[in-house]
């Protein structure tokens, strides 16, 4: 969700600057950029090792009410070519999920955003028991929308995110955004998401899609004899 889908990576960037400023801890640009992509507690625990005296649930409760403010005071700042993406993949019939490590009332603000023409599944940080980079957020939305991971693309903007589906199989399209991506493991590399349809979409990914099944079936029949 954040920075593929909607672009809410510099109002979590203010909220750490903001936190770390009341307690008069040192926080870098480089050191909000080091968390892009991260589970929440993992961010939660950096900044109170850093010296915010609060519990990690409770930084993680601040950030996620500071960043859900700031999107209900206006329309929501998605990426380009993203919403409409969505829209057109329900519209074709495509069962979507959204894979993110925010919490779920947060998702929920992007998901009922798209309304009917939206997410089949959400899946959120606090579903999960492990944070990207582990794959399990991934599977289980996989899991509850019926599907074989890796029939699957996935659609990423960190690179923990990246990891995160590269390990669950889904086939993998990172979008370059506000951090580098050109050397994290993936099947398409873009820049944005403008211009990119379902057409284009499947047309970009057809060959590592058949590559995976492919080794499925290699795999079946080896298992078979």
């Amino acid at each position: 969700m954040d920075g593929t889908i909607v672009d809410t990576e510099p109002i979590w960037q203010r909220s750490q600057v903001e936190l770390t400023a009341r307690y008069g801890a040192v926080w870098t640009h480089e050191d909000g950029m080091s968390l892009v992509g991260s589970g929440l507690e993992r961010s939660g625990e950096i900044l109170r090792s850093r010296g915010v005296d609060m519990e990690v649930d409770a930084i993680v409760e601040w950030m996620t009410s500071y960043v859900m403010e700031h999107l209900q005071t206006g329309d929501l700042p998605w990426r380009p070519g993203a919403r409409e993406l969505v829209e057109e993949l329900h519209d074709r019939g495509v069962p979507t999920a959204l894979v993110t490590m925010s919490r779920r009332r947060m998702a929920l603000v992007a998901a009922e955003a798209l309304g009917a023409r939206g997410f089949r599944v959400v899946v959120a940080g606090d579903d999960v028991e492990h944070a990207k980079p582990h794959p399990e957020a991934y599977l289980t939305a996989a899991a509850q929308l019926g599907v074989d991971p890796i029939a699957c693309i996935a659609i990423e903007d960190s690179a923990t995110g990246v990891q995160s589906a590269v390990a669950a199989g889904a086939v993998t399209v990172a979008v370059e955004h506000v951090v580098p991506l050109s050397e994290i493991a993936g099947d398409v590399h873009l820049t944005t998401l403008a211009g990119v349809d379902v057409d284009r979409l499947l047309d970009l990914t057809a060959p590592a899609l058949a590559a995976r099944a492919g080794d499925r079936a290699v795999t079946t029949e080896e298992g078979a004899r």
